[in-house]
């Protein structure tokens, strides 16, 4: 009789995690060399990515490829050969972009892999990370207030509110804000004019 296959998320749970300075030191990194997000993630300072700088290693880029219906793609490719190369005594380095959300809650799902070839935590991965996207929602947000703010009085750049190209951000697939109308309410509501979100990852 066939075992039940689990999900990626019982995967997941069930695995056991190791302090993320413990998997620095694997990449000769000490725990004052990373920035800790919690016991399991961590960011490399760029500068320190400059100064270990090597010719020896080797880059692997896997790029386009289309998934299997159960959305096996990119990053179950990259999670698996990273693996098989670990078992191979080598010493890979993995690096995966940040999932948005929007194809995280669509039928994509998320960008840590599948199965026994994902990245964990995944359910932190997939739903907020280290709060890079949100930062970049915010200061993408603001610029847009302060544009909006700035037709509204005076507007001494003298800006065509009706040849603004820049949108508004969010991090979700949500099909109604992608052509708006801002502006509404009265006077103190700003100048109506049309405009519209794109996912923060664009």
């Amino acid at each position: 009789m066939l075992e039940q296959m689990l999900t990626d998320i019982e995967i997941a749970q069930s695995a056991k995690l190791k302090p993320i300075g413990e998997i620095a030191e694997k990449i000769g990194l000490d725990s004052g060399e990373i920035q800790p997000y919690g016991h399991y993630k961590a960011k490399i300072p760029l500068d320190l990515v400059e100064k270990r700088q090597s010719k020896e290693g080797k880059i692997v880029l896997v790029t386009g490829i289309s998934p299997t219906a159960a959305g096996e793609g990119k990053s179950t490719v990259s999670v698996g050969l990273a693996d098989a190369l670990t078992l191979r005594d080598r010493n890979p380095i993995l690096c995966l972009r940040e999932p948005s959300l929007g194809p995280v809650f669509g039928i994509k799902g998320g960008a840590a892999g599948g199965g026994h070839s994902q990245v964990i935590p995944m359910a932190d991965i997939n739903l907020h990370f280290t709060g890079d996207f949100h930062a970049i929602t915010s200061a993408h947000s603001l610029l847009s207030a302060l544009l909006d703010n700035h037709l509204f009085r005076p507007n001494s750049l003298k800006i065509d509110h009706r040849q603004i190209t820049w949108p508004r951000a969010v991090d979700m697939n949500d099909r109604a804000l992608r052509n708006i109308v801002v502006g509404l309410g009265g006077k103190n509501g700003g100048i109506p004019r049309e405009d519209g979100f794109v996912i923060t990852a664009a």
